[in-house]
């Protein structure tokens, strides 16, 4: 009987994948670096982008998606997000009875689906529990639960009292039995932080992150400059890239994210006090930055409320004085740029308005913006390939937005149709 039944999932698996789709756009973007289409069709087969076409056409036995009164458009990729975690919640969160690397998974699904919903067909999760992180991944990617393409990083690699030493803020006897049971991406001296990046590697993950400079979250008084020395850095970049895994660095201050390009990090997320130097550095490395303009959007709207700890509200203050400066320092000077948000800071659904910000806090332009929400990411995660853009032969990760996403960047936060790799997203 069980073979029977297994017989009849990969038959039905099969017949799903096999469904061949007719999208019918008003108007089409293929390219955000290209004028749009007008009236075009999307034929999408086993999964992937068969054919473009003008016009409402739809071959024989094709099911129809009318969206002819809406722009189709290239999915969204996030680089910068964490599935595990929900906004709003007070810093300690991760250390009541209920959370677990089962409970992290499925706040991970649910999470999923509210980025996709968003128009993300998608993420990189650069942060949470390592297994729960790749349970997530895996039963996304596998199609049992709804949701976009999904890249993990497991645990960020800390120095001791860093952030990401989840030891940090406690009282000492939990501190203690924190340190014994063990961190694994948190360490010390170049073999030990090698070590680690392998430990975390050989679990499976995507890419690894590691924490350059002190994090602003955190309940730690260690500041926001350089943490791990440059030999440290050096140390998990190479050995990340000895295992084909790119790196991304959480760095904030200036000599830190300066260190960490230095290094060869694959990726600045935040960098938030970037200077010319630094600049400089990333321009001349060809480093991707992801500035994550609404991590300062929910820090501003949930500071002073008693959700994160003292020190985190002094250096949250300082952080949303430089809103939006290093991304306009960085566009200006031609760094690549992809879209982050840092989705737990605040809801996840709302990651659409990263766009928003990057023109109006970083000075991009709308066109810009949208280059950088569609294609920066599958370039930074070596899925150009594969997503980005909606060319024959390349997954079909699209949705349909209303107005003109060119123009105007609140479009992208008016997603009422999406596809991943050939299967609608529930939007309800």
């Amino acid at each position: 009987m069980k073979k029977l039944m297994l017989l009849a999932a990969m038959l039905m698996s099969s017949a799903a994948q096999a469904e061949t789709y007719a999208i019918q756009a008003g108007h089409l973007i293929v390219d955000a670096a290209k004028p749009a289409r007008g009236a075009s069709t999307v034929i999408v087969e086993n999964g992937r982008i068969k054919a473009i076409e003008d016009g409402a056409t739809a071959p024989a036995g094709a099911t129809v998606v009318d969206l002819r009164d809406r722009t189709v458009m290239p999915g969204m990729t996030d680089v910068h997000v964490h599935l595990s975690f929900d906004a709003g919640q007070p810093w300690y969160t991760g250390f009541t009875p209920k959370y677990s690397e089962s409970y992290a998974a499925v706040t991970g699904l649910s999470n999923a689906l509210k980025m996709a919903r968003a128009g993300f067909t998608t993420v990189r999760d650069l942060g949470g529990p390592l297994y729960g992180s790749l349970a997530t991944r895996d039963a996304s990617r596998d199609g049992t639960f709804p949701g976009p393409r999904i890249q993990v990083a497991g645990p960020a690699l800390s120095i001791i009292g860093g952030h990401g030493d989840d030891s940090v803020g406690l009282n000492p006897e939990l501190a203690e039995a924190v340190n014994e049971r063990g961190q694994i991406g948190v360490c010390t001296g170049t073999d030990e932080c090698s070590r680690a990046v392998r430990k975390i590697a050989a679990a499976g993950v995507d890419v690894i992150k590691f924490h350059a400079t002190g994090g602003v979250l955190d309940p730690g008084a260690m500041g926001l400059e350089q943490h791990f020395s440059d030999a440290e850095m050096k140390a998990i970049v190479d050995t990340a890239h000895s295992l084909h895994l790119k790196t991304a660095a959480h760095a904030h201050g200036a000599r830190g994210i300066e260190a960490a390009v230095r290094a060869g990090v694959d990726s600045i997320e935040h960098g938030t006090f970037v200077d010319d130097a630094g600049i400089r550095a990333m321009k001349e490395h060809g480093t991707y930055y992801s500035a994550t303009l609404m991590a300062l959007s929910g820090l501003n709207r949930n500071i002073g409320k008693g959700i994160y700890a003292a020190n985190s509200e002094a250096k949250g203050r300082q952080a949303l004085a430089a809103w939006g400066q290093g991304l306009s320092r960085a566009y200006k000077a031609g760094v690549k740029i992809a879209l982050g948000t840092d989705a737990a800071v605040f809801p996840h659904a709302e990651a659409g308005q990263e766009v928003g910000l990057m023109v109006s806090k970083g000075g991009m332009t709308p066109r810009d913006a949208l280059i950088a929400a569609t294609k920066g990411g599958p370039d930074l995660m070596g899925l150009s390939g594969e997503t980005g853009t909606l060319e024959p032969g390349k997954s079909a990760d699209l949705i349909a937005v209303d107005g003109d996403p060119l123009t105007d960047p609140a479009a992208v936060t008016r997603v009422n149709y999406v596809m991943v790799m050939g299967k609608p997203i529930p939007m309800k």
